[in-house]
């Protein structure tokens, strides 16, 4: 016989409580491998696929994409046994007699309970209370319950007539679009063409206000609705291949869209909440020529070590991190407040804050501290690579203990940055811009940027915290102090 298994949902990693299904891999009566994908989930960290325990058939699919799930709850059910006989069936014999036989409740409900389904009586008896009442006309709530009048169908008064209701008279001015006109049975006049339609459209013909004779909905007013109805593309991103209003709802009156707050951006900005309102910030900010770091990023573009990477002045302003935090140790550490102390990190997992179609996370490169100036571009390309296309782990995502966010990838010259939770600083590096400069006692043309350093007050004091983003602007105005500091 058949032996079905659920398969709970997993916790992908770092205690996490729920994940959202993003899409399934697999539909009811597919044979499966063990580790075969099921399904596609998108955590508060990252996307995951969950692979198959057993090799089956699917008989159900518990969840559906879009859906939040707790963690330890079956989303699908795999007979792993499909070619097993069946259970006997019982004889005519044995029915109605003995053990086994049907209850009472059974006669009642129209058969067997299947578990997990109820009986085929329960499903309709609903619909057919409501049935025979429509027929008989029976009051119900004080109101009588008519048959609905057929499809397109004019009250006897005309197009435009009163119709009767409880909120007054039911007079309708002609040709006013303000409100839809409803016949008997509470529902839009319309012609049998343009009902099938807003069938078609997927739309509720009750809220399309018409405006055609007596207030009657018409084919345009319908496709004015639809069009109203879209989702509104009001932000797009290179490389998008889903802009992320289109999951949205857009209102009747076409004016406002909303979406459902997804895992990341949920957990992105619960953490960013507790991070602004628990830690004390302080922000510095320092102006510096770039322009020896712009002349380094071009000769390392050129070397031949360097050209399976990609080289930008964002990686020498991650090294120049790296030294300060080595000259300054004390800025690499967390404030633990459920025992009152600092936890000072003799580690350094650099984060960098990467904008995603999914939201911000920040992924970290494991002991860059270690790395060579080759091995730290290589981590920083898989990272970003990564995070643009869904596929940073968990791993990636966690024990992260400083922070750089690139502004200046944006256009934008410096910010004040929210320190990502469990670290004492994030470093903002703004955007490098030609413009006029004091170099050696003559005004010239220099490239230039400004760096913006926030830190928590609890750990890290202004003169700690001016000294790290001194040592960054300095490796950034001459590289050569890492060759001295290195």
């Amino acid at each position: 016989m058949p032996v079905l298994q659920q398969f709970p949902l997993p916790d992908a990693g770092e205690g996490l409580t729920e994940a959202e299904i993003v899409e399934w891999h697999v539909a009811v009566g597919d044979t499966v491998a063990v580790n075969q994908v099921l399904v596609e989930i998108e955590t508060a960290k990252s996307l995951v696929e969950l692979p198959s325990p057993w090799a089956g058939v699917v008989t159900q699919l518990l969840a559906t994409s879009g859906d939040t799930v707790l963690v330890g709850m079956p989303i699908v059910e795999i007979d792993t046994d499909p070619a097993g006989s069946a259970p006997s069936v019982p004889s005519a014999a044995s029915e109605g007699s003995g053990v086994g036989g049907p209850k009472d409740s059974d006669a009642q409900g129209g058969g067997a309970v299947l578990v997990g389904y109820g009986t085929g009586g329960a499903v309709s008896s609903r619909r057919a209370r409501v049935a025979a009442a429509s027929a008989s006309g029976s009051a119900v709530g004080g109101g009588v319950i008519t048959a609905p009048a057929p499809v397109g169908a004019v009250p006897a008064g005309g197009v435009g007539a009163p119709t009767s209701g409880a909120g007054g008279s039911g007079n309708v001015a002609p040709g006013v679009p303000s409100a839809t006109v409803v016949n008997g049975s509470g529902h839009a006049l319309a012609k049998p063409p343009v009902r099938k339609l807003a069938r078609d459209l997927g739309l509720d013909l009750d809220v399309v206000a018409g405006t055609g004779p007596g207030g009657i909905v018409t084919r345009e007013d319908v496709l004015e609705q639809a069009a109203r109805a879209q989702a509104k593309e009001l932000a797009t991103y290179p490389e998008d291949d889903q802009p992320w209003l289109a999951t949205g709802t857009v209102s009747a009156d076409g004016r406002q869209t909303r979406v459902p707050v997804r895992s990341v951006r949920k957990r992105t900005a619960e953490a960013m909440v507790a991070s602004a309102f628990t830690a004390p910030h302080v922000t510095v900010f320092q102006t510096v020529d770039v322009t020896r770091t712009m002349k380094l990023v071009e000769k390392l573009r050129a070397d031949r070590e360097f050209a399976d990477v990609r080289v930008t002045p964002l990686l020498i302003a991650a090294k120049a991190l790296l030294l300060a935090v080595r000259r300054h140790p004390e800025i690499n550490a967390s404030w633990d407040e459920a025992n009152q102390e600092i936890v000072y990190k003799h580690y350094v997992n650099l984060g960098i804050a990467a904008a995603t179609p999914r939201g911000l996370v920040v992924p970290n490169v494991k002991d860059a501290h270690r790395l060579s100036l080759l091995g730290l571009a290589r981590g920083l390309s898989e990272l970003t690579a990564n995070a643009r296309t869904g596929k940073t782990s968990p791993a990636e995502l966690s024990d992260g203990t400083i922070t750089i966010t690139n502004v200046g990838v944006f256009g934008i010259d410096t910010g004040t940055p929210i320190l990502n939770p469990g670290e004492a600083a994030i470093l903002a590096f703004g955007a490098i811009r030609l413009q006029p400069w004091a170099h050696k006692g003559k005004v010239k043309l220099r490239h230039v940027t400004q760096l913006a350093l926030s830190f928590d007050h609890r750990l890290v004091d202004g003169e700690l915290g001016s000294r790290v983003l001194a040592d960054v602007a300095a490796v950034l105005q001459d590289p050569a102090h890492a060759l001295v500091w290195g």
